[in-house]
């Protein structure tokens, strides 16, 4: 049996793809959209793409089933678990097996089984597989979201994301049964080969490791003592607690996953715009997204453009801030645009009508830019109650040690919470550092905000100051 992880970085995603070398047959397990890395990597080993297989209807990215599906023929294998809200739709035209739990079906001489693991989502099913060329016993677990390294899915994302209320304890309920019935219940020498990995918004925990074993988990993961003394309330407390905040966008690609979205048929290339195609393009309601560093940004930039530095969160940011409803334009250097453009349509955002390499002759009147206000001078509008403190961190982060009386709003829902601002007073914005103040400050500015200003080192240098930090909760008003 041929075996391949395949790790994008961005959205810290893993997919699969699995090979028969004796009929040349493979199967890919959780693609992403940008389908021609396993094109690619199936032709260079010699295989072909038959068969498509899905652990369950994603959050963070859109999925890429269809779009390979479209490109190769191959069957779709999908959960028709869950209740009537998390069937498949949009499968017309596409050869398609749907899998309740128990159900098996073959790659050449590798044996795949579905396992309906429920508690992340209620369809979730994870792949059992066994290299049949050598024995029935199972040698791998695709659990997707449901187990990870030194972690579980978190059960929450249909009531935190998706806005389906009640489902986050009845969910982690689920979770605990899952683990007891469906994990636990098999060998430990079984190799899990999860979802995700470290940096994924899919749990609280992830290992970086790329694999780990039924065993390991056993004796070792956080969730494993809950498990031993068979203490199910415990374990939902603990699953529930400390859980990062879910983008906004994960309900659109709920959404998309599940009903279906555009065939892409290639990966697209936005081209250079030259100076009136971008005026039409801003006249037309673009976004220019500026994916400069925050000092670039901060020392000029277009009126209306958000920040979001190139890097390896792009895809959650632009998830985050930018809309699904109007075209986007990058300001990039050329060399970086395929793999922003890439980073884009993993989440959906697809209308990117093009680029500019930069300001030079695009700019039309004065560039604005980022005012800055040092911990000294900060302090003492504090002090005096001349400012509203604004804290872009997590919500966790802010409860370990925050600037007293600050309001706490995560960068990524700044848009949903602008009723909650002051425009009359100075607004002070600060993160750890300057990076996500600089992209809230952006969305700020585009929306009006002409009294934000940009904490200079953040509030590692207010500690660093030895200036006054409080913890634990706190009752805020701007």
């Amino acid at each position: 049996m041929v075996f391949r992880q395949i790790y994008e970085e961005g959205l810290a995603q893993m997919s699969y793809l699995l090979g028969c070398a004796a009929t040349g047959e493979a199967l890919v397990v959780d693609p992403r959209r940008d389908v021609d890395v396993y094109l690619e990597l199936a032709q260079s080993l010699g295989l072909r793409i038959t068969a498509i297989a899905e652990t369950h209807i994603h959050a963070d990215y859109l999925s890429g089933a269809r779009e390979l599906a479209q490109a190769t023929g191959a069957t779709l294998y999908l959960s028709d678990e869950g209740d009537e809200n998390w069937k498949y739709g949009g499968l017309e035209g596409f050869p398609h097996v749907l899998l309740k739990d128990g159900d098996e079906f073959r790659v050449g001489n590798i044996r795949v089984r579905a396992v309906h693991t429920p508690g992340h989502t209620p369809e979730h099913l994870s792949f059992l597989v066994a290299d049949g060329a050598v024995t029935d016993e199972p040698l791998l677990f695709l659990t997707g979201d449901f187990v990870f390294v030194g972690d579980v899915g978190r059960p929450d994302l249909l009531e935190e994301a998706a806005g389906i209320k009640g489902t986050a304890i009845p969910g982690a309920r689920r979770m605990f049964r899952s683990l007891k019935e469906k994990f636990l219940t098999l060998p430990d020498h079984v190799q899990v080969w999860p979802g995700h990995g470290a940096g994924s918004a899919c749990g609280k925990a992830l290992g970086a490791l790329p694999a780990t074993t039924v065993g390991y988990e056993r004796r070792h993961a956080w969730w494993a003592e809950y498990l031993e003394r068979d203490d199910e309330e415990g374990f939902v407390r603990a699953l529930l607690q400390g859980q990062p905040e879910a983008p906004t966008y994960f309900k659109e690609m709920k959404r998309l996953n599940r009903d279906g979205m555009a065939i892409l048929g290639g990966i697209p290339h936005p081209g250079r715009l030259t100076p009136a195609q971008f005026g039409r393009w801003l006249r037309e309601g673009a976004i220019l997204v500026d994916t400069r560093d925050k000092f670039a940004f901060a020392g000029g930039h277009l009126p209306g453009s958000i920040n979001i530095p190139a890097g390896k969160n792009f895809s959650t940011w632009a998830g985050w801030l930018l809309p699904y409803d109007r075209p986007l334009v990058l300001l990039a250097h050329p060399a970086e645009v395929e793999a922003l453009t890439r980073a884009l349509i993993r989440i959906g955002l697809d209308e990117v009508v093009g680029y500019i390499p930069g300001l030079e002759g695009y700019a039309q009147g004065e560039l604005e830019t980022v005012p800055q206000i040092s911990v000294k001078e900060a302090k003492a509008l504090w002090e005096k109650g001349g400012a509203v403190i604004l804290d872009v961190r997590g919500r966790d982060e802010y409860l370990a040690g925050h600037i007293p009386g600050a309001l706490n709003i995560h960068a990524g829902r700044i848009l949903a919470h602008l009723d909650r601002l002051p425009k009359d007073k100075p607004l002070i914005v600060h993160c750890v550092g300057g990076d996500r103040s600089s992209t809230a400050i952006s969305a700020l500015l585009a929306h009006g905000f002409r009294n934000a200003l940009n904490l200079t080192g953040g509030i590692r240098a207010w500690q660093e100051a030895g200036y006054p930090v409080g913890k634990g909760e706190e009752l805020v008003e701007a």
